[in-house]
């Protein structure tokens, strides 16, 4: 049985690119990127095989939390171009069969935002309850301090308002009461304006942290956080029945299956969710060499209800989060890929980039390899298709969030201005331009380039690997981690060596015979399936075949 792909479900196949437009290419010789530049270089993601582009920030801003404090939902920051660059973006994208969908931060506003500086002035603007204040801090507050090395409450007293105001995030972005009908109705509004301008759904920001209501005293008039939540996909369906919404939740899995709606499909909240659990023991495996870590998270994994779907990803686009692993597990991850403490973020993460933390060019192509065979849509973060490093010189999560690298000259192909005019730092040394760039790389069929263009492409031609039925496969090897995924008689088997060590491994495949071969899909060559069902596989140094099931000749 061959699948038909379903348009209005496109989520399910796709394959998301993450970049924010000030650091992808400067269009106009200021020194900072913009819509003109990343329209320019549109032609690089079609040709990679990207088909939806996730836009980080491109708000105006004032520029205190990497573009997330936002001073007016419905502009362009003035620094990346205007709306109708915005518009001819999304045309041109469109040309080129990309969708594309953009951050929804409406967990909270900048405090130079004009409803709060109109809420601050006075307790009877129409504008006070649109954030959460109080006389005094209540004991029983939401816990948890999103940022500890910055903020030590959630509480902040404003001067101006001569009350405290609640911020889950920096003080400089207070939260907005959803509680509030009127705010919860302007949300909607914002989402409906950038549809209208082309989007095809939005990264929901910090999810949990937007449904979250303690402390607020209106909170009861909100039946169910969830509920809201149903409303706005209700919303977003209305507008355009194949949009998604793609949800930050980092929760454990029964707590982040809540967020897909009602199993029975009855309440559809996000389309996808990040599969953060998996992430995080995809590197507590890298780190120890076994398999067993992230093949425990995946028999564990439960399946959204309907169309619901995960979203795979190796390196978020600020903190690569290990909150979710044990003390000593994170620590066994910061042992091996961050033994330095400039490499970590508030002791619970990295801010690293993947090649300097592997260290290993065949490995890092590996762990790449993994993720585009595991169930779910892949999501690359800008750079990752070269291989770029990190710049620890920059402050927190901006050593991620360095300029991109399109040839090889001092400035990266980014600018033509002075780097001192950059939004962040170059990389320098064994990462920078000179080393890793797109134009040196599209001539090399060993590049992580090219590597990358050949797992994209054989992701899009294996539909069993997005919509098919997975199995963790025991290998009877440690290092090896093997799966499965099957549409009737249709197969696709991967496996990744995590070892160093070469491997040979006979693995049973018990509906098949020697009737059937196993086809490597990224190289050349087939793999005989003995009378019994075992085939005699080889698995060099971070070693990685995909395979499709195939009769005979």
């Amino acid at each position: 049985m061959r699948l038909t792909r379903t348009a209005d479900v496109w989520w399910k196949d796709a394959v998301i690119y993450c970049l924010d437009v000030e650091t992808y290419q400067d269009g106009n010789g200021d020194g900072c990127g913009d819509f003109l530049g990343l329209t320019q270089q549109i032609d690089h993601l079609a040709r990679l095989g990207v088909t939806c582009v996730w836009l980080m920030p491109f708000f105006p801003t004032r520029e205190r939390d990497d573009g997330y404090d936002i001073t007016d939902f419905y502009n362009v920051d003035s620094r990346l171009g205007t709306l109708g660059d915005f518009v001819e973006f999304v045309r041109t994208a469109r040309d080129r069969g990309l969708r594309v969908i953009a951050d929804l931060v409406v967990n909270h506003t900048s405090d130079q935002h004009p409803w709060f500086q109109s809420a601050r002035s006075d307790r009877n603007s129409p504008y006070r309850d649109w954030y959460v204040w109080r006389d005094e801090p209540p004991k029983d507050g939401p816990q948890g301090i999103v940022f500890p090395d910055k903020e030590k409450s959630l509480w902040d007293f404003d001067e101006q308002a001569g009350q405290y105001y609640l911020h889950r995030f920096y003080k400089q972005q207070p939260d907005l009461n959803v509680a509030n009908p009127a705010v919860r109705d302007e949300i909607a509004r914002i989402m409906g304006f950038w549809m209208e301008l082309g989007l095809s759904g939005f990264r929901v920001d910090a999810v949990p942290f937007l449904l979250e209501t303690a402390g607020q005293q209106d909170a009861g008039e909100l039946p169910d956080p969830h509920d809201y939540l149903a409303d706005l996909r209700a919303f977003l369906t209305r507008r355009n029945g194949e949009a998604v919404l793609l949800g930050e939740v980092n929760l454990p899995y029964s707590d982040t299956l809540k967020f897909f709606g009602d199993q029975h499909g009855v309440g559809d909240e996000l389309t996808m969710c990040f599969d953060f659990i998996a992430m995080q023991k995809f590197y507590l495996a890298m780190a120890r060499r076994s398999a067993a870590p992230l093949a425990e998270a995946l028999r564990e994994r439960p399946q959204p209800p309907r169309d619901g779907h995960w979203a795979m990803f190796v390196r978020n686009h600020d903190e690569l989060t290990l909150d979710k692993l044990s003390k000593d597990e994170r620590q066994e991850v910061f042992d091996e890929f961050g033994p330095e403490k400039e490499m970590r973020l508030y002791d619970r993460g990295l801010r690293r980039r993947l090649p300097p933390m592997l260290g290993d060019v065949e490995r890092t192509k590996m762990a790449y390899s993994l993720m585009f065979s595991l169930p779910g849509t892949p999501v690359l973060f800008y750079g990752e298709e070269i291989g770029m490093g990190e710049n620890l010189v920059a402050e927190g999560r901006l050593a991620v969030r360095t300029p991109m690298q399109w040839k090889a000259d001092r400035n990266g192909g980014f600018s033509t201005a002075d780097r001192d005019r950059f939004p962040c730092p170059m990389v320098e040394g064994e990462y920078g331009p000179e080393h890793v760039n797109v134009a040196d790389q599209r001539r090399s069929d060993e590049s992580m380039l090219s590597w990358i263009r050949l797992l994209i492409e054989r992701y899009r031609e294996s539909p069993e690997l997005a919509w098919g039925h997975y199995e963790v496969i025991d290998t009877g090897h440690p290092a090896v981690m093997a799966h499965r995924s099957s549409i009737g008689e249709d197969m696709v088997l991967a496996l990744h060596n995590l070892g160093t060590e070469p491997v040979d491994i006979s693995l049973r495949l018990p509906e098949f015979d020697d009737s059937h071969v196993l086809t490597d899909l990224l190289a050349d060559g087939t793999t005989k399936i003995s009378r019994d069902g075992h085939a005699k596989i080889s698995l060099g140094r971070y070693g990685c075949r995909w395979f499709r099931v195939c009769p005979a000749q």
